[in-house]
């Protein structure tokens, strides 16, 4: 039976339920608790949740990240499973520097699949350890923000407080 410490840490962005693994961040959501608990035990047959204050850490460096340590989190060791392309693509994401921005084609040559732009849109809509691996620096072409699993606003949240400053959503290149 594998055990998965869960906490939750307080945000800007409302509660932001974490999963570790031993030593490695396996989860982060700030939308859906249930659905989180849901993929992990779909990933980790047999899972058991314990609750367990701030596990191997990690609680405490994303609460630095949301203070303002915006690097806290660039070497927490992460776990995302997926496919072997996804985590090519969620390995790319880790790579994009803290108040920069990529788009989707970037990321799609990043890991050798010039051709794979909506490919990388869904492996990046399927990352389960959001902030972390930093799905949310991922923008539009015409770096307008695009979509985002965990709402708009929160991403634009998210590049704002890393000091990235992309289009708004709304607004219209002519």
């Amino acid at each position: 039976m594998t055990e998965l410490h869960i906490d939750r840490v307080e945000s800007p962005l409302g509660t932001v339920t974490i999963a570790v693994h031993g030593d490695t961040l396996v989860a982060l959501d700030f939308v859906d608790e249930d659905a989180m608990r849901e993929r992990l035990r779909q990933r980790f047959e047999g899972a058991r949740f314990v609750e367990t204050r701030d596990p191997a850490g990690c609680a405490t460096r994303l609460q630095a990240y949301f203070d303002g340590r915006l690097d806290a989190l660039d070497d927490i060791p992460v776990d995302p499973g997926g496919t072997p392309f996804q985590r090519r693509v969620w390995k790319a994401l880790r790579e994009v520097p803290c108040g920069q921005t990529r788009s989707y084609r970037d990321v799609a040559e990043a890991v050798g699949s010039p051709g794979a732009v909506r490919a990388v849109g869904q492996a990046n809509g399927r990352n389960p350890i959001g902030i972390a691996i930093p799905c949310h620096r991922i923008v539009n072409a015409d770096q307008r923000l695009g979509g985002y699993a965990g709402g708009l606003d929160n991403k634009r949240w998210l590049l704002q407080h890393e000091g990235a400053r992309p289009q708004s959503s709304r607004s219209r290149t002519l």
